[in-house]
């Protein structure tokens, strides 16, 4: 061989050394470094202090596993971005719930004053008068029915009335009259004012029972014909 040929031989392979030593230590160079940019919701790569080295190791070369950090990277900026996405969707929520609470609050404030007036008109309601127990005797049958005539706008005094039922009846409520002209045609006179079945019927006062012998009843109806008749009960002082 001659010496051309071996420097030629010797020069290739110190090249290629060399090339190989400076790809070595250009590949353990490679560094890379996340510092966050906005607050911990984005990262830039950056060349800094304590880098991450993508060396090609183990037969993997450089730029494959810069692929690999960089996609566990972004997974990790992914996972941040979306738990920032729930922080933010639940403070939105809380504030909601906040704001329905403070409405209830203040709709409750503006109804208790009208539901405080509400309860004292209640409170403040008089309460209905007892209904009066009359007693079942002549007296009590007599006030009775004075106070169903008041309402109904039939004149006649406790004096007429207690005048006439003593003459006719002498205070029995079960008194009829088989003799007189009544009797003759076939409508007796009976109860405490001896009022016949037609005349009861026809003054009869609602409220009262549909009972002839019943004695209010016999009364105000007996009144309410005498007042249609002579303007009073007690301008009655015979047969009438």
């Amino acid at each position: 061989m001659s010496a051309s040929s071996i420097r030629s031989t010797r020069m290739t392979k110190a090249r290629r050394a060399s090339i190989a030593g400076i790809a070595a230590a250009g590949a353990a160079a490679v560094a890379l470094t996340l510092v966050p940019t906005d607050g911990g919701s984005g990262s830039k790569a950056v060349a800094g202090t304590a880098p991450v080295a993508f060396e090609g190791s183990a037969g993997k070369p450089a730029l494959l596993q810069l692929d690999s950090q960089k996609s566990a990277i972004e997974t990790q900026v992914e996972k941040a971005a979306k738990a920032a996405d729930a922080k933010s969707k639940a403070e939105a929520k809380a504030k909601l719930d906040a704001a329905v609470r403070k409405a209830a609050a203040e709709r409750a404030a503006d109804e208790a004053p009208a539901s405080r007036t509400v309860a004292a008109r209640t409170v403040a309601a008089p309460a209905a008068p007892a209904a009066v127990a009359y007693p079942n005797n002549l007296d009590g049958w007599i006030r009775e029915a004075m106070s169903i005539m008041k309402k109904h706008g039939i004149p006649g005094s406790y004096e007429g009335l207690h005048r006439n039922i003593m003459r006719e009846s002498s205070g029995n409520p079960m008194a009829i009259n088989n003799w007189d002209i009544n009797a003759v045609n076939g409508t007796p006179s009976k109860g405490l004012l001896q009022v016949i079945q037609p005349t009861f019927n026809a003054y009869h006062v609602k409220g009262t029972p549909f009972d002839l012998y019943h004695p209010v009843a016999n009364i105000v109806a007996a009144a309410n014909y005498a007042a249609d008749r002579y303007g009073s009960i007690d301008n009655v002082f015979g047969a009438y």
